[in-house]
């Protein structure tokens, strides 16, 4: 009788445990569950800022994602692509880690992929297969944050992938699997 009442205490204790372990991954879910969802953006290639709320009431906002899509358009050849709503998500959630809200600068939303392959001769650190041609990846920098700071924050989010390049001061996220480099 002993026995089974030390098993019984032990499997409760561990649910407890997993119970508690639910708990730290929900800040991030839970700010999901805002019903507005908003972000400023400033692309520092052409000046434009934008803020726009591009999540309310469950729903995404085509006014609010086409207002992204342009201000993330592949500039050296004016072309605008859809961005996978996801990522707005992501940057959402990232500000939301760090407790900042405000601006995120962007350094390079979609590329086209001859601005892709451009960009691939004059440096060694371009993809050949770049989610950014998709519309999946973003490099930012926020403002008056750390970029060590930033970067631990995407890391903790456990999606998609992160990206870390300090000697040009940016932070590379996108919508693909799980993984980080630099």
């Amino acid at each position: 009788m002993l026995k089974r009442n030390v098993d019984r205490r032990r499997f409760l204790m561990g649910m407890g445990g997993l119970g508690v372990a639910s708990l730290v991954a929900r800040p991030a879910q839970a700010s999901l569950s805002t019903p507005v969802r908003k972000l400023s953006l400033h692309n520092l290639h052409t000046g434009e800022q934008v803020t726009a709320s591009f999540w309310e009431e469950g729903h995404y906002l085509k006014e609010g994602l086409t207002t992204f899509n342009h201000v993330m358009r592949d500039f050296r050849r004016n072309e605008v692509h859809d961005i996978d709503p996801k990522l707005f998500d992501q940057l959402f959630l990232l500000q939301h880690r760090l407790g900042k809200a405000g601006e995120i600068q962007i350094i390079s939303g979609y590329r086209s992929p001859k601005t892709n392959a451009m960009l691939r001769q004059n440096s060694g650190g371009v993809a050949k297969k770049s989610l950014h041609m998709q519309g999946k990846a973003i490099d930012l920098r926020l403002p008056g944050v750390p970029l060590a700071e930033v970067r631990k924050a995407a890391l903790q989010l456990k999606v998609g992938g992160v990206g870390y390049y300090p000697s040009s001061n940016f932070i590379h996220l996108d919508t693909g699997p799980v993984r980080s480099w630099g």
